[in-house]
């Protein structure tokens, strides 16, 4: 006998989840009509694409293409809609968006779906703080499409009309880890593990010899940074470090961080934003430095899509944000998991579907 959870499809559990499912459809409407009306163009960016990505933990889903010819090349369900779109800038697009369906491996949790929405756009010429405006703007937009007052997740709630706080990442490390986070990197973005380790030590963060620096950073920004954001109101966490933020350039006067911020409401993040990088030998070397990384963890690494470096030789300055549409639904409906907000979530191998 099957000891999963219940299909989606039965009446009754269908009837439970509905009105989160009616007000998806009215959030995704009226962010359509909000960009349609900033003369954005809405696009559709292929699927199937020759690299899934190249960052270290991400995991794309594998497949072939087979040619005319009876040939088989390998393929992958992109992560992203970000390599398409930025080829798009380069061909001459200023301000697009996309409501992709992308696809992760080894990823499903309450917040985490192997096939799910992102929301992603651009603007060309314009800097990454105009996508600070933009993402506070659009939780108003969508809450207001769903009736909700207020964003909700675990009995943490953000009010969605409030200016989002602001905060960097060495002044968040400071205030919830008590480190300080840009002594442990050197003034030409170079980390200092050994430094980082010692003041996660003395924070009480417990660590393996084989940590890295990332990984060190990542388990302070998930245990001790993460829960105390978007509480309250949204948070826009910015000024990351340049090593954690591959497609990003560096801030202006200060080559340790990048132009990246994360949105956050009620501890779940939100969006992930970037001042594109548009130098295509610095992104090469970004991203073989990654898979380098990912084959040393997992065995395994992706090929880089070339014809995405060439076209960032000729793409404009720009910026683009992720938005996770789901997990902005579940918030606005209240809903308990992503699946509740998912019209037909995947089915776990095995069981019946929740």
């Amino acid at each position: 006998m099957n000891d999963g959870p219940s299909p989606f499809w039965r009446p009754d559990i269908h009837a439970d989840r509905r009105h989160a499912l009616l007000a998806r459809g009215r959030i995704k409407a009226a962010l359509r009509r909000w960009f349609e009306t900033r003369d954005f163009i809405e696009v559709e960016a292929a699927i199937l694409q020759r690299s899934p990505g190249n960052e270290t933990h991400l995991h794309g889903f594998a497949t072939v293409l087979i040619d005319d010819a009876g040939a088989s090349h390998p393929y992958y369900l992109h992560t992203s809609p970000e390599f398409a779109a930025k080829k798009l800038l380069a061909a001459g697009e200023r301000r697009i968006f996309d409501f992709a369906r992308v696809f992760r491996n080894r990823e499903r949790t309450a917040l985490h779906h192997p096939e799910f929405t992102m929301l992603e756009w651009y603007r060309a010429g314009e800097d990454y703080e105009t996508l600070m405006a933009d993402s506070a703007a659009l939780l108003a937009e969508a809450a207001r499409a769903a009736g909700a007052t207020l964003l909700q997740w675990r009995g943490v709630e953000a009010d969605p009309f409030v200016e989002p706080e602001r905060l960097t990442l060495q002044a968040a490390f400071a205030r919830h880890a008590g480190i300080d986070l840009l002594a442990t990197i050197g003034a030409d973005g170079a980390s200092d593990r050994s430094a980082l380790a010692k003041a996660a030590i003395a924070a009480g963060i417990r660590l393996v010899e084989d940590d890295s620096w990332s990984d060190i950073f990542s388990r302070i920004l998930s245990e001790r940074i993460e829960p105390h954001l978007g509480q309250g109101r949204a948070t826009i966490l910015c000024e990351y470090p340049i090593s954690e933020a591959a497609l990003a350039r560096p801030k202006p006067g200060d080559g340790r961080v990048a132009e990246r911020f994360e949105l956050y409401a009620c501890g779940v993040e939100l969006a992930n934003a970037f001042g594109e990088l548009t130098d295509p030998a610095e992104q090469r070397r970004r991203f073989e430095a990654d898979m380098d990384e990912k084959a040393r963890i997992y065995g395994e690494r992706y090929p880089i899509d070339e014809d995405f470096l060439a076209a960032l030789a000729q793409m404009p300055q720009a910026s683009g944000i992720a938005l996770g549409f789901d997990r902005l639904v579940m918030l606005c409906a209240g809903a308990r998991r992503i699946e509740d907000v998912l019209w037909t979530p995947v089915a776990e191998p095995g069981r019946t579907l929740a």
